[in-house]
Parts: structure tokens; sequence; C-alpha cells
């Protein structure tokens, strides 16, 4: 059995996922233009956090004696993965939520199987990309 992960990366994940959730609640909950400005907070938040993970991602690699190009490359997928969702002209909010959830999947797959990482890290970034594939399902589901 892996050893946990520590108290404080359980807990600021968790917060991390109160936006997601906050910012679904409202678009389910609302319409018009306050449901697709929550829409965009969602869509915004999202993208940060790929960015986030890229950017883990990177600095994980940064430390190994021998730096591989492509992952450092790669690394660099999340945060323009987000953006391109973001800046994508006349897009359909609910097709933006469905093309970021399946970002996140992508980025747990790479990161749960992709690299050496701590034991306790796949379970951590397993439940907090449920959290956040779940929000985006409901920004897709009611956008």
């Amino acid at each position: 059995m892996p050893s946990p992960a520590p108290r404080i990366a359980w807990i600021y994940g968790l917060a991390g996922l109160i936006p997601f959730a906050a910012a679904a609640g409202v678009a389910a909950l609302s319409r018009g233009m306050m449901a697709d400005y929550a829409l965009m907070t969602l869509l915004v938040y999202g993208a940060l956090i790929l960015s986030f993970l890229g950017g883990a991602r990177w600095g994980m690699e940064v430390v190994r004696p021998q730096v591989r190009i492509a992952v450092i490359s790669l690394s660099m997928a999340p945060t323009l993965a987000g953006f391109a969702l973001l800046i994508a002209p006349h897009a359909d909010r609910g097709v933006q939520c469905a093309l970021m959830a399946a970002a996140f999947v992508a980025q747990w797959v790479w990161d749960t199987r992709g690299f050496v990482h701590p034991a306790w890290y796949p379970r951590l970034r397993t439940v907090l990309t449920l959290g956040a594939v779940a929000a985006l399902g409901v920004g897709s589901f009611v956008a």
C-alpha cells in the first residue's frame, strides 16, 4: 500500500475543486448572461489549472539528470490547449467544456502513467481530475 499523500496536498487539492464546483453550480442554476459568465469562469479556471499541471510536469522534468526535450516540450501542451479553448472564436461553451474535460483526462493519463512520481500521486490526481471533469461535464451539459 502506497504511503498517503501529504495532508497539505489533499487540503490544497480539494480546495482547488471549490471554484470548479461553484462555477458549475452557478451555471446549472442560472440562465442568460449569468450562466454564460459562470461557464466562462469554469473554462478560465480549468485553463489555469491545466497550465499549472503542465508546469508541475515541467518542474519534475527539469530536476532529472538528463532532461528530455520531448517531455519539456509536451509539458507546454496543457497550457496551449487551455489557451486555445479560451480564444476559440464563436465556440460553443458546451463543446469548450467537453474538450477541456478531455484535456484533463489526457493530462491525468500522462501524469499517472508517464513518469516517476511519488507512490501517492496517482490517487491524488485521480480524485482531483474526477472533480474537475465532473464540473466540466456539468458545464457541458447545461451550456
